[in-house]
């Protein structure tokens, strides 16, 4: 393969007349053009290569742009996901909340209805008490009375 320092010392022999060296002066144009024509297809070959290269790096870029994409929709689904649990989260317990408010109420409210009922049960039973002493006292007074007699 030729170098620029080799086709810059070539020398070619004179010829007396003619000048320089017909033959000499063509096989070293062919041996240029062939190094020229080498180097081309090289340099083709690379500029495919480069091509290539280049179709890669897009891809690999386009790809590394989707899965970024992909990754922040990912993460934005996994907060808003995050988010609607909370919220379900907060709701079930303010409903429970609720639900158990309502419950002592309706205790509370039971509670208090048994005690009124208990309450008149125990005056109920008072004044039932108190019949049967009469009762019994009246019954006494008419033993006696019955015992006098005899």
């Amino acid at each position: 393969m030729l170098t620029p320092l080799d086709i810059e010392n070539k020398r070619f022999s004179k010829q007396m007349m003619n000048g320089y060296n017909v033959e000499e002066v063509d096989d070293f144009l062919d041996e240029i053009g062939a190094d020229y024509g080498k180097k081309n297809r090289e340099l083709q070959e690379k500029d495919k290569e480069l091509e290539n290269l280049k179709r890669e790096v897009e891809k690999y870029k386009s790809l590394e742009s989707t899965l970024q994409n992909t990754l922040v929709m990912a993460q934005s689904t996994a907060e808003e996901v995050k988010n609607v649990a909370k919220q379900q989260a907060d709701q079930l317990v303010a409903d429970a909340k609720s639900s158990v408010e309502r419950e002592v109420i309706d205790l509370e409210q039971k509670v208090t209805f048994k005690k009124r009922e208990l309450d008149n049960l125990q005056k109920q039973f008072d004044i039932y008490k108190a019949k049967m002493e009469s009762l019994l006292i009246s019954q006494l007074e008419l033993i006696k009375e019955v015992n006098k007699d005899n």
